[in-house]
């Protein structure tokens, strides 16, 4: 199994649990993701439960540098983006990770074929 949890795995998880046919659960999670990507590109946030808040904020502009040329300044405009804020349940489980084991096994970079 891959280091990040893909959609798939979620369907076979809940495959797993419920003994729902799979095209119905991947419906039902791609419903679910398609009504909170709605919300969030209509400005509103979304909030589960324990698990977080993902909020729509304004960021502000910016001058940014290319690396590649330093002298040279580049405006960033102002634009919004989604903030992930977690929950108090998710916080507890998050505080109980192993951060020596994280640090060992440091996540893969993400790759143009993860964007699910």
């Amino acid at each position: 199994m891959s280091t990040n949890l893909t959609k798939r795995e979620i369907v076979l998880e809940i495959y797993e649990k419920t003994g729902f046919p799979q095209k119905q659960i991947q419906d039902t999670v791609q419903m679910t993701l398609d009504i909170v990507m709605e919300a969030l590109a209509a400005g509103r946030n979304v909030e589960l439960r324990n698990f977080g808040v993902l909020e729509v904020q304004v960021r502000k502009a910016r001058v940014g540098r290319n690396p590649n040329k330093p002298e040279t300044e580049v405006i960033i405009p102002e634009r919004a983006v989604v903030k992930f804020k977690s929950g108090k349940i998710l916080k507890q489980k998050i505080k109980q990770l192993s951060i020596e084991k994280l640090k060992a096994s440091p996540p893969p970079p993400a790759s143009a074929e993860s964007a699910e």
